[in-house]
């Protein structure tokens, strides 16, 4: 894909210009592409996951990112003739709707199609074809797709029920391995003297003030999942573990996609998506040996594109009528 134009120039690009956003419990990317599949311009802001943040936060952060973008490529806002938003926590059909209705009103791009990041992320792997996604984020969720246009899902629950293999389901877990420790109830981590740095406490047995502050909300949980990989990485026992289990949960996801899809006898690509992919090995091991009980054939891949890329390629081909659906 191609650099964003220079800033302060006037872009040449056709006027059919495509918006693909990607937005998550922490981040937004959005992307504009031009007819020809080449994307000029790029952005990014804060959370726009619209369960976790409200409607009108999301939007906001949404629009901020696309205006920001557009300005420093030189390009108009009135170009953009479709948009695909990718968003994190809206399965529900009336949230799609709300967003889409506050977003349409904000920019005026009327063919608007809202899905959820797992769709997106799973387009960016298999571009339509047979396959499965693993997003593995702030929260974590698994999306596939069979030869027969069959989608199945599973994760996606948010930090209360689920979020297993994310990165807050992968933070909660190291803190409770820290308070373990700290109580004598577990084995000594090198994650207690992390957790005391990244929360900013004097010590784990001051953790429980920092940790239930109200500055610390699940971004800020989710972050610590970055020094849980490091402290991995460096060889400790308990964050290795950690991981191994991270892995394991999403491969379950995945397994549980695939059987109900019947995929358990194909060669079908699974896409890792997400910041916690960090990781590698110590989590992808794990994953891959799950999904091979089941699906032996299955391989884990890359996407070939970023999601945000996807989705405005999705806007392109919707608008040329090569997908169908959405909610116009």
């Amino acid at each position: 894909m191609a650099l964003r134009s220079a800033k302060g120039k006037r872009s040449k690009e056709p006027h059919q210009l495509y918006l693909g956003v990607d937005g998550g419990g922490t981040k937004t990317h959005i992307a504009v592409m031009n007819a020809s599949e080449k994307v000029i311009c790029e952005g990014s802001s804060g959370p726009s996951n619209p369960l976790r943040v409200g409607v009108e936060t999301a939007v906001n952060n949404i629009v901020k990112a696309v205006n920001d973008a557009c300005d420093e490529g030189g390009v108009s806002r009135g170009d953009i003739a479709a948009a695909t938003l990718g968003l994190a926590g809206v399965r529900r059909a009336d949230l799609k709707q709300r967003v889409r209705e506050s977003f349409v009103e904000r920019l005026r791009i009327r063919r608007t199609l809202v899905v959820t990041d797992a769709e997106i992320a799973l387009y960016a792997t298999t571009m339509g074809k047979p396959g499965l996604v693993v997003i593995a984020g702030t929260g974590s969720v698994c999306l596939g797709m069979n030869a027969g246009g069959e989608i199945a899902i599973s994760g996606g629950w948010g930090p209360l029920a689920g979020d297993e293999g994310g990165g807050v389901g992968i933070a909660q877990t190291a803190l409770h391995a820290v308070a373990k420790a700290s109580d004598g109830r577990g084995i000594a981590t090198i994650l207690s003297d992390r957790a005391s740095e990244y929360f900013r406490a004097s010590g784990p047995e001051n953790l429980i003030v920092a940790i239930y502050s109200p500055q610390v909300d699940n971004t800020r949980i989710a972050g610590f999942a970055r020094l849980v990989v490091e402290t991995a990485q460096a060889g400790d026992a308990v964050a290795v573990n950690i991981l191994e289990e991270a892995g394991s949960e999403l491969g379950l996801a995945a397994c549980a996609v695939i059987e109900k899809l019947k995929l358990t006898r194909k060669k079908i690509p699974i896409g890792c998506v997400g910041s916690v992919f960090n990781a590698g090995e110590l989590l992808t091991r794990p994953m891959i040996d799950v999904v091979h009980t089941v699906a032996p054939l299955a391989y884990l891949t890359e996407p070939l594109m970023p999601p945000a890329h996807a989705a405005a390629l999705m806007a392109l081909r919707n608008s040329n009528g090569s997908l169908n659906g959405g909610n116009r």
